[in-house]
This record gives C-alpha cells, structure tokens and sequence, in this order.
C-alpha cells in the first residue's frame, strides 16, 4: 500500500501541466469555431428563414468522423436561438444523439424521447406506437412552434430501425396545423442516402453541406488555439503540434482524434512526473489510442462485421497488392458454415467493408469496372504489427481457434 500512496502523494506535489484538460474533450465548445467559416454561412442561410417564421428547408450534413459537423450546427444553431429568444420568435431546438442506447434503438424510444424532449411525458413500454406518434403530434401543434430537430448519427436510426421513421418525419408538417418542424440529419457515412427509399432521400436532403477533412494546417491551427487554453505555458516541446497534426491528417483529417492525441501525451507526460511534453509521448500516445480504440472496436462489432474483417486480413496476408470486395465475399462465404452463420448478400458485406472504412480500420475506395459495375479497392489502414494480435482476437470472438 505504501507504493500507492506514494504514487498519489507524488501526484499531488507534482507541477500540473494542465490548465483544463476538458478544452482538449469532443464536447467542448470554444468560441470561435476555425477553418469552418464557410460551412456555417451556408447552415445558416439555410435556416435564416426560421426568423420569419418560416419554415426552413431540411438539411443533411455529412462528412467523415471529426470534421466538425456537429459542432458547426450546435454553434449555428445556438446563435439562432438568441436571436428569436431577443425577437420573441416561437422557436424551438431539439438535438439528439442517435447512438445512444435507449434513444433510437427503436422507433418508439425515438419518437418517445423528442416527445420528453419538448416536455411531454410518455412511458419508456407500453403504448402502441402509432399512439406516441399521436401525442407527439398532438404535443408539437400545442406548443405552436417551429421545431428544428437535430439527429445525429442518423445512418445509426436506419442501421437500427430502417427509414420509415425518417419518412414519417419528413412527412409529418401535412399533419400541423399551428406548428412546423425543420429536420437536420447528420451522419459520418458519406454513403448514407444512398441506403434510403427515394422518397426519404428527396424530403430529407432538401439541402445537403459535406464537411471535408481538415488538413495537416488547418489541424495545426485548431491544436495551437487549444493547447494554448489547455496547457501550462511552455510545457510543449516544439514540434509536438506538427507531428500530431501530421498524424491525424492521415486518419482522415480527424480533429477529434488530434485533440484526443494531444490529451494523452499530455496524460502519459504526466504520469512520468516530467514537465515537458515530448514526441516521445506522441509517440506512445498514437500507439495507445490506435491500439485500444481499434481493439475496443472489434470486440463490440456483431459476429458479421467480425468475420467480414477476419476475411480481410486473411486475404491481404496472402497478396501484398489491393484487395477486391469481390475476393473478401468468397473467403467470407466459404467461412460462414464453419463459424455457424448464414451468409450475407454480396452487396450487405460491400456495406460492412464501408462501415469499417468509415472507422478508420480499413481504407475502402470506390471504383468502376465499367460495364462490371462498381468494387470496393481495399487496403489496410491499421499498422500491420497489430494485424496477428487482432487476428488472434477475431479468432477467439469467431470460434476459429
């Protein structure tokens, strides 16, 4: 015991080199959002109207993971509200985050929580849906409002549930007669409209904005502006920020994930009692969430997911050049008996290596074999020093061993 409060003891006396770690979290809002000027102008154009009273169109933002979607529509959405708060402008915002559990992992719960959202008490079970559905309709014309309702990671409710809620939302101002909802769907699949019934896809990108990935700069930017705010002065060695911009810009252009980088060095630093960040923790820090994250992943992937990845890397073992959709299906399909699944259609598994693209473990692109149609060209995103771990993970989750 004496080791551990020694641990705890040394902690306390040490110099912090932190001034607010909670600056370097997704969750926080700075003042002024950079290198996102343009894509919150045209947010709000969009819902300018809103300050007529007037309903605005829907709109669809999408883009890869830590491109700053969200926080450009919270941030833009906020000055909205101060505006019709100080003009007196019945106008209402409900935001929503469609991958948490108990929220909208069925269309009840859904529907059920922007009801609670707006006041309106309905029971977790119970009632037929079609009666949430009539109290919250009844609940939105009450209140006489506009309603902008925020989904995020929306592919997650079709994922789940399928697109017929999103068709009855996008169809639901038929049915008002004192109030109007705008919709703002945004999602981290590139893809994602593309899994959706025609009519959906119409009503629900009446306006669409993509978030490109921000570059190595611009990432240097945004890391300079908060490590500023979140460190100590002068505990950064010079080229700490360059570096992780430089590693981050590789995984898509991930701001997130820069930020998370910068927090752990920052973490590992610390626990070293050292007063300097160095590359050196930028270093074991990549390895560190590169590591955990892509285990964590594959551990909560479903048993599908699971075996489409093991039939990627067993694939790329055997061939160093790029691998086609066409050539994981074959290994996956003559897979399936012994792991006791049923195999999937060629075009659900073409969905999967999307979905692991979209996570950063795979790089998946899109290409056209004319009359042949489209593949996906596939290759490893992951350092290969971690494959035989993950293949022996994915053994063991599969039953292969």
């Amino acid at each position: 015991m004496k080791k551990i409060t020694n641990i705890f003891s040394n902690y306390l006396n040490a110099q912090p080199i932190f001034n607010d770690k909670r600056v370097l979290q997704s969750s926080y809002m700075p003042d002024e959002i950079i290198h996102r000027e343009k894509q919150m102008e045209e947010i709000a154009r969009i819902l300018a109207p809103a300050l007529r009273n007037e309903r605005p169109s829907n709109l669809f933002v999408y883009g890869k993971t830590g491109t700053g979607k969200t926080i450009s529509i919270r941030r833009t959405v906020d000055e909205l509200l101060k505006i019709s708060v100080s003009q007196k402008i019945p106008l209402k915002v409900i935001y929503l985050n469609c991958k948490l559990k108990k929220v909208a992992d069925t269309e009840y719960r859904l529907v059920a929580q922007i009801a609670r959202e707006m006041g309106k008490a309905i029971p977790a079970t119970g009632l037929p849906t079609e009666e949430v559905y009539k109290i919250f309709y009844n609940e939105l014309d009450r209140q006489q409002s506009l309603f902008i309702i925020i989904l995020d990671e929306i592919d997650q409710v079709v994922k789940k549930i399928g697109d017929e809620l999103l068709y009855n939302l996008t169809r639901i101002n038929s049915e008002l007669s004192n109030s109007q909802i705008c919709l703002i769907g945004i999602s981290n699949d590139t893809q994602f409209t593309s899994y959706l019934d025609s009519r959906v896809k119409s009503s629900l990108s009446e306006e669409d904005i993509l978030f490109p990935p921000y570059d190595a700069l611009q990432l240097q930017d945004i890391l300079r502006k908060r490590s500023e705010i979140a460190f100590k002065e002068g505990v950064m060695e010079p080229g700490v920020i360059e570096k992780c911009a430089a590693y981050a810009a590789r995984d898509h252009g991930d701001a997130r994930r820069a930020l998370d980088l910068l927090r752990v060095s920052g973490e590992l630093c610390e626990r070293n009692g050292d007063s300097k960040i160095t590359l050196k923790y930028l270093d074991e820090a990549e390895n560190k969430i590169e590591r955990d994250k892509v285990y964590d992943l594959i551990q909560t992937q479903p048993k599908q997911h699971q075996l489409t990845l093991y039939s990627i890397l067993q694939v790329s073992t055997k061939r160093n050049e790029r691998l086609f959709t066409g050539e994981v299906y074959e290994y996956y399909k003559n897979l399936c008996p012994k792991v006791g699944l049923r195999p999937l259609t060629q075009r659900r598994i073409s969905d999967i290596i999307g979905e692991f693209d979209m996570l950063g473990i795979i790089y998946a692109r899109i290409i056209s074999k004319g009359r042949y149609g489209r593949t996906r060209e596939i290759t490893l995103s992951i350092p290969k020093s971690t494959c035989p771990k993950i293949n022996k993970l994915l053994e063991s989750e599969l039953g292969l061993n």
